[in-house]
């Protein structure tokens, strides 16, 4: 096990003394160009400024030195990175199971279930699971499966259509589009 810290490794920049080249492209703190200069010279500039020079761009030759407070740049980036994971969305595949003889007051209550995961943009997985002799009545797991899909087009499309998986049958429903763009029109409208 090494003793010495090992900073070129870290994902975070080089700062001021760390910097390893002996000339650097420089940009000021305004953003303009100061041209190309000896280390010493460079970190002088900053001192002027009561920045740090921070290595924005190492891989090119110069490396290319910014002047800035490295602190705000941190907490900059760490804000970028915040935004992007913010605007990231995920979308979560959830399974509702029936069987072939579901009673219609069971479908209610799932398809109230079915309506919340669709209206928090999630799809939706349909099963129907076939035990012992019921897989010569796989028509009724179709019609169970197209009842659902048919009381649920209003805020429901069908992404995969009634297909078997060893002896269960499944469909996926995901959020219909109209419902989606009403859900955001009526947003805006609240704002």
């Amino acid at each position: 096990m090494s003793v010495f810290k090992k900073f070129n490794r870290s994902k975070e920049p080089r700062v001021n003394r760390r910097i390893i080249a002996s000339q650097v492209r420089v940009i000021g703190p305004d953003g303009g160009q100061l041209g190309v200069l000896a280390l010493r010279e460079a970190l002088s500039k900053a001192e002027e400024y009561g920045l740090d020079l921070v290595e924005v761009a190492g891989q090119v030759t110069p490396p290319v030195c910014k002047i800035i407070d490295y602190g705000k740049y941190k907490y900059e980036q760490k804000k970028d990175q915040q935004r992007s994971k913010k605007k990231q969305t995920v979308i979560k595949l959830k399974e509702i199971k029936f069987g072939i003889m579901t009673d219609d007051h069971d479908i209610e209550h799932k398809l109230r279930k079915i309506r919340e995961f669709l209206d928090e943009g999630d799809k939706v997985r349909l099963t129907v699971f076939f035990k012992g002799r019921q897989m010569m009545h796989q028509d009724l797991g179709k019609k169970v499966l197209d009842k659902v899909a048919q009381k649920l087009n209003d805020v429901a499309t069908v992404e995969q259509s009634a297909t078997f998986e060893g002896r269960n049958l499944f469909m996926i429903l995901i959020p219909s589009r109209d419902k989606k763009e009403k859900g955001q029109l009526h947003e805006v409208k609240v704002q």
